[in-house]
């Protein structure tokens, strides 16, 4: 049966890839924080090769981070047998593959954006925390988080919207299985590939309008702030 306008078939992807985005995205932003704090506020032997690794995502094209996802992951290999074990079941072709796709593909986007708003917080200000009996957690709430709030946002947009977008890693981890895994990129591809120039523009019209309401949302909080100040 044909994909129809408004049908639940057209519907499918764009709840899939939000459902997706949305839970990698507040994973990635998460990992992504750690790590830059981590990373911004040691130094150590390898740590520009450990950096180098994390950004390798960034460059390599999706689909050799798809494979290799898919040789990390898939069935044949130790780590997917344990996962396999575990859950009784794989994890390749699963919704939770097209989870993990978008998160390696968005986490340096997000690592980086991080990384400069952690680099560009005065160390004193911190110190002054500390110096009247403020732990770590508490300097980090009340003194750091405040001033990387913009980049921590930031990098919130850039996880979400990459995570949305992601086609290469999630065709070759997750598939392309309608109902399961299918996102609205795969689902423009079929739909081109197939002739249906009018699904195709539907759903391509429905990313740039989730796109555009996200930034319009982020946009209006900053000015918010801005204002208060």
């Amino acid at each position: 049966m044909a994909t129809t306008i408004y049908g639940s078939d057209f519907w499918s992807p764009i709840r899939i890839s939000l459902q997706v985005a949305l839970l990698s995205s507040i994973i990635v932003i998460i990992l992504g924080t750690l790590t830059a704090w981590g990373m911004s506020r040691r130094r150590f032997v390898g740590k520009t090769v450990i950096e180098t690794v994390l950004m390798l995502p960034l460059v390599l094209p999706p689909t050799v981070v798809g494979f290799l996802l898919l040789m990390l992951l898939g069935r044949k290999s130790r780590l997917g047998q344990f996962i396999e074990w575990l859950f009784s079941a794989p994890i390749v072709f699963t919704w939770w593959a097209a989870v993990i796709a978008s998160i390696v593909v968005a986490f340096p986007l997000v690592y980086q954006t991080m990384k400069v708003g952690f680099s560009s917080v005065d160390r004193e200000l911190e110190d002054a925390g500390r110096s009247i009996g403020a732990n770590e957690w508490q300097v980090f709430r009340y003194i750091t988080f405040p001033l990387i709030y913009r980049s921590f946002m930031t990098a919130y947009i850039l996880g979400f919207a990459r995570a949305l977008g992601e086609f290469g890693a999630t065709l070759m981890l997750a598939g392309n299985i309608p109902g399961k895994t299918q996102t609205l990129p795969t689902a423009i591809y079929v739909a081109v590939d197939a002739g249906n120039m009018t699904m195709a523009w539907a759903w391509t019209g429905m990313m740039i309008l989730i796109s555009f309401l996200m930034l319009l949302l982020i946009g209006r909080k900053q000015g918010e702030e801005v204002t208060y100040k």
